[in-house]
């Protein structure tokens, strides 16, 4: 933190955007179209941070475009949602200013940079129909396919995934019958997008962001690292970045707003703050936790909700960036038919096509022997499930890597060489096998959530699409590893419902802003849902901008002040 002006500004904007990803490029966009000057910091040398490396959707109820279809939902039904499966870990104001400003943050961007979305058709909230205020479809959007070429010289700095298939909507895929079926899907569509550069996901998502920050001239500055805050009599006024090796400072008139991201490429910070040990991450090596370094030292509020472990596999050979081992996510592999998830004890302990079950479960501590009941975990597969789906990039029929598995002719081979207790794993995998021929799962209710039987399942399985016996060797495991969230951690920073930093007093902390994963959770609490995070970091820029520019949104107040008559 300095604390005394530099003799002289590299740089003087009004406001400042710390990360590319949606929430950073939302509050510059939102910041120019209210008037006020706006630059981006980059760390890495590509644009579109962790929106990128999603699947792209955006969960908002009460959203126009379901409206549109006739699609029943209301605000207030998302928010009900929302509560009822927070845990009681979410703030009501910040619950009640994400669904209200969410749908009119969707409507500002299709209008100011030409934002397209659609309803993804029959894909329901997670929790659907279990709980009374979950909708079978309508609150999930994605992008159509973004023309990248319409970037010019960012066409190709603008990040894509290794981790979905981007030339694909979900109505493609599930139109050609869902991840399970990858390897009879028709690929023309594919290869026409490939050929034109025409992304949808989350690298279509991104680039519709980055092509409003192009369009106003917004200056990006990539390999930028934002090192410390400046303040004059107790206001952020600027940062000293770093850039090339070399020190520059950057004069934000109005305001910085971090949107970094999270910390789970911090090993440090993963186990203290996260309390995850060695987690692996999907994420860019970037993504280090800066933004409670740079809020931290002005004195922001920290604030943790429940968070778990997801799971993941590396594929030898593969990487994420060079020297970097790509991780993948077990989702949806671990819930497909034909396969099941074991601990040491060679019992299942969740339902594994849907991962919130799962995820939770591995946080399960025996207090008796001070270790982790469920860690570490693998996921077993038979053969008939190696010639129908594919595992990460191992398509059907090909023998799985040595280095990532291990093969058996029968379970107690199997059960002997990854270490698990044998009696327990033919038990279960019997239990399991009774209960793919009646379609049932008494133990976890697999295949009951209509969410995990399109994402993870197999439509042409029947009576269950998540649901088949593991009968014909030989077998397979693949010992899974923890995995930090994706960008989407426990820990962030406090802010209030104009997404300023909040300090220890309560108080913002005027001219710091954050945004998207920067911030923590107190919208969703202890809830995730696919869709949330895109959803948290579009609206939070809105916000941030609109505060930083002058011209707040005042649509909580006047929902409070109705409330109160």
């Amino acid at each position: 933190m300095i604390k005394n002006l530099p003799a002289t500004w590299d740089y003087e904007v009004d406001v400042v955007a710390v990360g590319s990803g949606g929430g950073g490029l939302c509050a510059a966009i939102t910041a120019h179209d209210h008037g006020a000057s706006a630059m981006v910091l980059e760390r890495s040398d590509q644009v579109g941070g962790v929106t990128a490396y999603s699947m792209g959707e955006v969960w908002i109820p009460g959203n126009h475009l379901a409206e549109n279809l006739g699609i029943e939902d209301s605000l207030e039904n998302g928010l009900n949602y929302i509560k009822s499966l927070s845990m009681g870990f979410a703030n009501d104001t910040a619950m009640l200013n994400q669904a209200l400003h969410a749908p009119q943050a969707l409507k500002y961007f299709e209008d100011s940079i030409g934002l397209k979305m659609c309803v993804v058709r029959h894909l329901p909230d997670y929790y659907y129909p279990h709980n009374e205020h979950g909708t079978a479809e309508g609150r999930c959007l994605e992008a159509l396919p973004f023309p990248a070429e319409t970037l010019g010289e960012w066409q190709h700095k603008t990040r894509v995934s290794p981790h979905v298939p981007y030339s694909l909507t979900h109505e493609d895929i599930f139109d050609n019958g869902g991840l399970a079926n990858m390897i009879n899907w028709d690929y023309t569509i594919m290869g026409e997008r490939l050929a034109k550069d025409e992304r949808c996901a989350g690298p279509g998502l991104a680039a519709y962001f980055v092509k409003g920050g192009t369009d106003r001239h917004i200056p990006m500055h990539t390999g930028a690292h934002a090192e410390e805050p400046i303040l004059n009599d107790d206001r952020v006024v600027g940062l000293r970045a770093t850039q090339e090796g070399k020190d520059i400072f950057i004069k934000a008139n109005r305001g910085v707003v971090v949107a970094v991201s999270s910390f789970e490429r911090n090993k440090n910070l993963s186990k203290t703050l996260g309390q995850q040990i060695d987690p692996v991450s999907m994420v860019m090596p970037s993504i280090q936790g800066s933004h409670l370094r740079l809020a931290g030292e002005v004195g922001a509020q920290v604030a943790r909700v429940p968070d778990v472990s997801m799971l993941g596999f590396h594929v030898p050979g593969e990487e994420q960036e060079e020297g970097v081992p790509l991780w993948r996510g077990a989702l949806p592999f671990m819930g497909l038919p034909h396969t099941i998830v074991v601990n040491r004890d060679g019992k299942r302990f969740s339902n594994e096509a849907f991962y919130r079950s799962v995820y939770f479960a591995l946080e399960e501590i025996d207090g008796m022997t001070q270790s982790y009941k469920n860690f570490p975990c693998w996921v077993v597969i038979d053969n008939q499930a190696r010639q129908k789906y594919p595992f990460g990039s191992v398509m059907p029929g090909e023998p799985i890597p040595a280095e990532l598995g291990v093969t058996a002719d029968t379970l107690e081979e199997l059960a002997e060489k990854i270490g698990v207790d044998i009696n327990g794993l033919k038990n279960t995998v019997a239990n399991f096998n009774r209960y793919s021929e009646t379609g049932e799962d008494p133990e976890f209710n697999r295949g009951t959530y209509p969410w995990g039987a399109l994402m993870c399942g197999d439509p042409s399985q029947k009576p269950n699409a998540n649901l088949g016996a593991l009968s014909q060797g030989p077998f397979y495991a693949i010992e899974l590893h923890r995995m930090a969230g994706g960008g989407i951690t426990s820990t962030g920073i406090l802010a209030d419902h104009h997404c300023r930093a909040v300090g220890w007093d309560n108080k913002p902390i005027d001219g710091l802003y954050v945004a998207g994963n920067s911030m923590a959770r107190q919208d969703n609490g202890a809830l995730m849902q696919s869709g949330i995070t895109n959803a948290r970091g579009m609206t939070h820029g809105y916000l941030a901008g609109r505060h930083a520019a002058g011209k707040p949104s005042d649509l909580l107040e006047q929902a409070l002040n109705n409330a109160e008559r």
